[in-house]
């Protein structure tokens, strides 16, 4: 049932510091996703459990030193900012309907459906962690909270997020308490299926083990809804603000982020496997809202460059475009349908896969700039406006011309 809403105390200008922020969050999911596509069995190789992270306690090179660095630093932040972001974007699309007096959720299923069918897509034809399809799931349940009372709201935050840590405490004590895992080497034919198998061939076994590859938005459902609403709040708290109040939320965000995170990664990261759920799932969004501060605070204070935050700010505003075409890339450079560098360069060390992860950033800021110089939106965002923009049916009785 929709509801018609009062407009609320909100500004209605553009937020430039969300546009880089989800920038950020769309090159650093690629911090990511780059080593699933860079590692023999590819998107089954995540399921297998490996390969990891090195132990660079027992061979602290300069290659896994700065792989472990690497990957510390991104897997499970960004992810976590950027659906922080998805959230700060559906509090801004209410806002907008409020300020009309139009209803709420009114035809925002059409939204969520459509960003479903496009993460469906995605998941099919290109790459099987999508994020799509758990946020338009989300996204539903989370619109029609905003139509309800701060006090529903908050119940239901604190619901989700307990949820979540409760079933990541289960988890976590299970791995701990069990025997030591042995590394994990890929199955020959999922190899093979990467390297020489076709696109059709690689579609069919996403259908097929689609139960398993999809296990993740339903492991981390109720870490999604808890985030969700968290941008819900830090968005009508002024966070992302050019104000006074919101400078002083994003040092906060920073202090305690930071300040509670970064020790507690470390910490699971040097606690090895059994820790790795509690790490990405638990820790990593706690340090996502300290780079949101971080990034804010370097806007607010230092003189960073236009050229930086110009390229972050066109990604963002084109970031569903770039995070499909930042997969579809890897594809293209990684697997056998393409150019192949998994296989040719396999065991060549890491360095190349921060090679690729960097050059296809490089691509998405120069294509993303340059198409925002004629065009208003992204091609997949111009794709949605059109689909999704109201028709107006011909009055009857009038004829063609």
């Amino acid at each position: 049932m929709s509801e018609t809403l009062l407009a609320p105390p909100v500004t209605t200008t553009r937020l430039p510091l969300l546009d880089v922020l989800r920038g950020a969050a769309i090159l650093g999911t690629l911090m990511t996703n780059v080593w699933i596509f860079a590692s023999p069995g590819s998107e089954w190789g995540v399921v297998q459990g490996g390969p990891g992270s090195p132990d660079v306690l027992a061979d602290p090179t300069p290659a896994h030193l700065a792989e472990t660095l690497f990957r510390f630093l991104a897997d499970g932040k960004f992810l976590a900012l950027l659906t922080i972001l998805f959230g700060v974007g559906l509090a801004i699309q209410y806002d907008s309907a409020a300020r009309r007096g139009a209803p709420w959720p009114g035809r925002y299923w059409r939204r969520a459906a459509f960003l479903f069918l496009e993460g469906t897509l995605h998941f099919l034809l290109i790459f099987a962690w999508d994020v799509l399809m758990g946020y338009a799931v989300t996204a539903l349940l989370v619109a029609w909270l905003l139509a309800r009372s701060e006090k529903v709201r908050r119940r239901a935050m604190w619901v989700a997020g307990g949820t979540h840590l409760a079933l990541v405490a289960l988890v976590t004590v299970a791995s701990a308490a069990g025997p030591e895992g042995t590394p994990t080497e890929p199955h020959p034919d999922t190899v093979a299926l990467y390297a020489d198998g076709t696109w059709a061939e690689q579609i069919a076994f996403r259908l097929q083990h689609a139960a398993i590859l999809r296990i993740e938005p339903v492991f981390s459902f109720g870490l999604l809804v808890f985030l969700f609403l968290l941008g819900v709040r830090l968005h009508r708290a002024g966070a992302f603000a050019p104000t006074a109040d919101g400078r002083r939320i994003r040092g906060r965000m920073a202090a305690w982020g930071l300040g509670l995170g970064m020790p507690a990664g470390i910490a699971a990261v040097l606690g090895g496997d059994a820790f790795f759920v509690l790490g990405r799932y638990a820790v990593a969004p706690l340090i996502a809202v300290g780079y949101m501060g971080l990034i804010g605070i370097a806007l607010d204070r230092l003189r960073v460059p236009a050229a930086v935050t110009g390229a972050l700010g066109s990604v963002g505003r084109t970031a569903l475009s770039c995070y499909v075409a930042q997969n579809l890339l890897c594809v293209l450079l990684c697997y056998g349908l393409g150019l192949g560098l998994t296989g040719r360069l396999a065991g060549t060390g890491p360095w190349w896969v921060m090679g690729l992860w960097a050059g296809v950033a490089l691509t998405l800021v120069a294509g993303s700039a340059l198409w925002l110089r004629r065009f208003e939106r992204g091609p997949l965002e111009a794709v949605q406006q059109w689909a999704l923009k109201p028709r107006r049916s011909r009055p009857s009785g009038t004829g063609g011309r």
